[in-house]
């Protein structure tokens, strides 16, 4: 009776685990419900990753504000140096994804943290130079990061986020090339 009522117990409990991975994506159901985990959703947009990607890295819509994405794709022909102009049909769809999901539209923990300089209305264009980004970045020296000719500056996310194209940007993912693991 004893060994009845805890392999029915077990049953019952795997059953419930497995409901989100038998009703769709198990991969969607996790990231979509544990926000925690990353702090910013994942690049969904196939146009934004081909276009923008082809480039830099598509940096995930959550780490800026509305306001900003609209100021970086209206001046695409003077984007950061370079003239990044599209198509006005790509050009709508990666601006409409990207304000979609931009940091102030959004309930992931990090983006909220992102979305915080908006709330001044101050229109930021680069990630780095957002409070949040500074405050997390405070510590490492430049050299590491600058100075450093595998990583080369502080846009590239990729470089020391080693999961940063799966929207994770945890302190146990870092490390930085030449260097090695980062930790406060």
């Amino acid at each position: 009776m004893k060994n009845t009522l805890i392999i029915s117990s077990m049953i019952l409990v795997m059953g419930i685990l497995a409901i989100p991975f038998v009703w769709g994506d198990g991969d969607e159901y996790w990231q979509r419900n544990n926000r925690h985990s990353t702090g910013v959703a994942m690049v969904s947009s196939p146009v934004y990753k081909d276009e923008c990607g082809s480039c830099h890295m598509a940096y995930p819509p959550g780490l800026l504000a509305e306001n900003s994405w609209e100021k970086i794709m209206s001046s695409l022909d003077e984007h950061f140096g370079d003239n990044a102009e599209l198509d006005s049909k790509s050009q709508s769809v990666i601006t409409d994804f990207l304000v979609a999901n931009s940091a102030d539209k959004t309930d992931y923990r990090r983006s909220r943290r992102f979305a915080s300089a908006s709330a001044s209305g101050e229109v930021i264009t680069r990630i780095t130079e957002t409070p949040y980004f500074k405050h997390e970045h405070d510590e490492i020296p430049a050299s590491l990061v600058t100075g450093n000719k595998d990583v080369n500056s502080f846009s590239q996310c990729n470089a020391c986020h080693s999961k940063a194209d799966q929207a994770s940007f945890r302190e146990g993912d870092i490390s930085i090339p030449g260097y090695g693991r980062w930790d406060d």
